[in-house]
């Protein structure tokens, strides 16, 4: 008999692919069809908000289904129950099920055996990624293709009677390939062995829908697909927000694209942003253009107030990996952050070498690393145009070597991140001087534990600052000085570029 592999489950899955009556929707009174779609975005819209697990609703092109409803939850009875659910809403009633899929998320020893010997003996950034994989985060703007698969068993070609150590070796060439679309494409892999027709579902999910055909055809040609890969149907569509069924059932473009003033419709007469995220381009409060060593904005409690809540479900998921992520105020990108004791130079080998994968995304911005100017841990620094895409690297950033948390961190503290201050090359020593009399300046304030300048490996005129505070309080007393406000003018005449800053409760 051959080595199995262990394996390690999370949470249960249900893939729901709907089939509308349309000929019944259109001959529904327009009282019905309005009360059927009020109670189908409530019953989403609740499901989606639930504690642990998440649900979401994406359109399906072609004739094989018109709306799948993903379900992501601790146990199969939840899954089930939230069909059934579904099924008795009257929106349920306009809908036929064509096909389903329920499995679970699984991790599996092939590539990292030592995770399963003993989970806490691993690398952090190792075990926290591995374990974001049980519990995953469906991302909110994004292509999705779902298929099932399965492993031969040909008297030719047997997965299941393969050595073990030959099944790793195809595994990790396959993994490898996957590595290349880091920051487009990112996956959900579901085990539906004793659940479901197929032995594994797998659900796609990417900024571009090429990118999506694209990741398969490459992984055809891994021994791993070529010999032994069998595949079921493939489903394509686009996740959508559920206050976008209306539009949907309307036959409009969902998601509702935004107007001139960065909402959709929707948004500017209720005043939420169904996408999910507090702030947009073109927001009135414009980040101002100076900067400033030690600070973070020309206002810096508004801002600090504004950004704080834009992206909690992305810094809920990374602050498990030691990874920080937020939306700079005022931008349409979105902002990692680690911190990594490992040798520099090692850790810059392995940045450039996923850079060179990132770099083929237009997705990317910048991904730099940033060493202290004496002691202390290096930082990277990671920006992305969408935050799917910044979600997706930041698996691929987390296996980072000798990732750690920000210094001085604590439940209670309250962090800044100061990125890309970009130094008139001939002003390049005041503004270090000036850094350090702010730096002498906040050592004897209330509430400040650190604050560290630190410079890009491969441009000395690139700064990164990073404070931590013991609350946000005793940051805004800093930020509303008049030191502060001569810093920011300071930075108006040194800097070639505005800065990002990310502030990180």
């Amino acid at each position: 008999m051959a080595e199995v592999p262990p394996t390690d489950e999370g949470w249960f899955a249900l893939h729901d692919f709907r089939e509308i009556d349309w000929n019944a929707w259109r001959d529904a009174p327009v009282r019905r069809r309005e009360a059927a779609l009020e109670e189908a975005k409530s019953f989403i819209g609740e499901a989606e908000d639930i504690g642990d697990g998440e649900s979401a609703i994406f359109t399906i092109a072609g004739h094989k289904a018109d709306l799948l409803v993903l379900h992501l939850r601790p146990t199969l009875d939840e899954v089930e129950r939230l069909e059934r659910a579904f099924e008795q809403t009257t929106f349920g009633g306009f809908t036929e099920q064509t096909t389903s899929f329920v499995s679970v998320t699984e991790i599996g020893g092939y590539t990292a055996p030592e995770y399963f010997e003993d989970p806490e003996s691993v690398d952090t950034g190792l075990r926290r990624y591995m374990e974001s994989k049980k519990h995953p985060s469906i991302p909110e703007d994004a292509y999705v293709s779902f298929y099932p698969m399965a492993k031969r068993r040909d008297p030719e070609y047997n997965w299941y009677d393969t050595p073990l150590e030959e099944r790793a070796e195809m595994m990790a060439e396959h993994g490898e390939t996957g590595k290349g679309y880091a920051g487009t494409v990112t996956q959900i892999v579901t085990s539906a062995l004793g659940l479901d027709d197929w032995e594994w579902g797998v659900t796609l999910f990417g900024t571009d829908a090429v990118a999506l055909k694209d990741i398969v055809y490459e992984m055809r040609f891994d021994e791993a697909t070529a010999k032994y890969g069998e595949f079921g149907r493939f489903y394509v569509g686009r996740r959508f927000p559920v206050a976008d069924l209306d539009a949907y059932m309307a036959g409009e473009t969902v998601p509702v694209e935004a107007d001139e003033s960065g909402e959709t419709d929707e948004a500017a007469t209720t005043g939420e942003h169904p996408g999910g995220h507090g702030g947009h381009a073109g927001d009135e409060h414009e980040h101002g253009e100076g900067g400033h060593p030690g600070g973070h904005g020309e206002h810096g409690a508004e801002e600090g107030e504004e950004t704080d809540s834009e992206t909690p479900s992305l810094r809920d998921e990374l602050a498990d990996l030691d990874v920080y992520g937020g939306k700079p105020h005022g931008e349409d990108v979105y902002a990692l952050a680690l911190y990594s004791e490992a040798d520099p130079e090692e850790l810059a080998d392995e940045v450039y070498g996923l850079r060179s994968n990132f770099d083929h995304y237009d997705t990317h911005v910048k991904t730099a690393v940033y060493e202290p100017r004496d002691s202390g841990n290096a930082a990277v620094v990671s920006i992305w145009e969408t935050e799917s895409a910044a979600d997706t690297a930041s698996g691929f950033l987390s296996e980072l070597p000798g990732v750690v948390g920000r210094p001085g961190e604590s439940e209670d503290g309250w962090g800044t991140m100061g990125m890309f201050y970009t130094v008139d090359p001939d002003h390049r020593e005041d503004f270090v001087d000036v850094f350090d009399d702010v730096g002498e300046m906040l050592g004897d304030m209330d509430g400040h534990r650190e604050t560290t300048l630190l410079v890009n490996r491969e441009d000395e005129t690139d700064m990164f600052i990073a404070s931590q505070w013991d609350s946000r309080e005793d940051a805004m007393a800093f930020f509303r000085s008049d030191a502060f406000g001569e810093t920011v003018q300071f930075g108006r005449d040194i800097l070639t570029d505005r800065p990002r800053h990310v502030f990180l409760a």
